[in-house]
This record gives structure tokens, sequence and C-alpha cells, in this order.
């Protein structure tokens, strides 16, 4: 059993069985990693497609190849030239673009049941993290922007206010604007509880006169790799 799944089809050289094999395996494994993929992620239609099809363009790359070293290292240099001169994905991206990738590699090589358990136990791992919300920042934590006069000293004003409603409060930055005569303060907070945002906003209110404060989610760096 062990060599069925782990030995190659095409041992004893490329045939016409052994290549349609590969071919609809390859097929199917990209349409599994285009379809996770596309779950619970803003994709295009292009770039599902794109994934969908590149394991059989990997496929017949490789069989092409068919082990010559000078062939070899062209085709690495062809996808050094497409990585460098396309944009930067997110790390989802990337991630899938490596998936498929590699099971067009071990599907060219006719290694086909190393390639259906890798490309499944991969997809059913990152739809588990996906449906746990795996490295998602919990909503207690927030941005807070808050506008002071200048007369007033920002060191330390909010201080009783943060640790009666926040586990954890950080100063960011500080920003004069409206020609000096305003103070903008950048902190990174995280409440105790979702439910008493409204409550530091009005202590905060009666705190800086009234002026405006804006408390929202904290934005993510774009998830490059």
């Amino acid at each position: 059993m062990p060599d069925i799944l782990f030995g190659s089809i095409l041992s004893a050289g490329l045939t016409a069985q052994g290549f349609l094999i590969c071919t609809v395996v390859s097929l199917a494994l990209g349409a599994l990693v285009a379809a996770v993929y596309m779950f619970k992620n803003h994709s295009t239609q292009s770039m599902a497609i794109t994934l969908a099809l590149l394991p059989i363009l990997v496929q017949s790359i490789i069989l092409l190849v068919n082990g010559n070293l000078g062939a070899g290292v062209a085709v690495a240099g062809a996808f050094s030239l497409v990585r460098f001169r396309s944009a930067a994905g997110t790390a989802r991206d990337i991630t899938c673009i490596f998936l498929t990738m590699t099971l067009g590699l071990a599907t060219g090589m006719g290694y086909v049941g190393v390639a259906v358990i890798v490309g499944v136990a991969v997809c059913a791992l990152l739809l588990l993290y996906s449906l746990l919300s795996f490295g998602v920042k919990p909503c207690e934590e927030k941005e807070l922007k808050i506008t002071i006069p200048e007369n007033l000293d920002y060191t330390g004003l909010f201080d009783d206010l943060f640790e009666q409603y926040t586990r954890h409060a950080e100063l960011i930055s500080v920003r004069t604007t409206n020609m000096g005569s305003l103070y903008n303060l950048h902190y990174h907070i995280t409440l105790k509880s979702s439910e008493i945002e409204k409550e530091l906003l009005d202590a905060v209110r009666c705190r800086n006169g009234n002026l405006d404060i804006v408390c929202g989610k904290v934005p993510t760096l774009r998830e490059t790799l």
C-alpha cells in the first residue's frame, strides 16, 4: 500500500495513461485549492482561475524538462522573472501559489499519491484556520485617536481612565494640528470589555473639551511576504 501511495506512476516512463492520470489529478487539486482560496477571502476571478490551472502548467513543464539540468535552470529563471515583475500578493496568495506549484511538481514527477495527500491536508488546514479565525485580533483591541487643546498636558492625562476601562493602553504618536493649537494623540488600547467602549468615549469627551475622538479597529498591514 505505501508503495502505491508514495511511488511514482511514471517510474517506467511516460505513458498516455500515466499522463492522463497526472493531468486529471492536477486539475482536481487545482480546483480544490482555488475553492479553498476563495473561502472567506477577497478574491478575483483571474486569481482563482490561475490557481486552478497552475498545477497542470507546472506538471507539463516538469514532464518536458524530464531531468535536463539546463532546462531546469531555465525554468527556474523564468519563474524568478515572473515573481519580480509581478506585484507582491498577500501572504495567503503566495501560500496558495506555492501549494499549487508543489502539487504540479509532484504530479509532474508521477507522485500522484503524495500530491493528493499534501493537497488535501494543506487545504483542510487552511479551512480549519479560517473557521477558527486563527491569528485574528480580538474585538477589544482598538485604535483610539484623541484631539486635545494645546493648553492641556497630554502626559498622563488619560491614565486613570485607561486604568479603569482598559487592560492595556499605549501612546503611539503625538501630532500637532490646526497651526499647533491642537494635539492629536494616537493610542492602541485593549478594552476590558467591548461593551464599555461608549463609556470610555464619554469619559474622554469630558476630559478633552468635547473635541474630536476616533475609535476603531487597529489597521493591519498588508499581509505581504
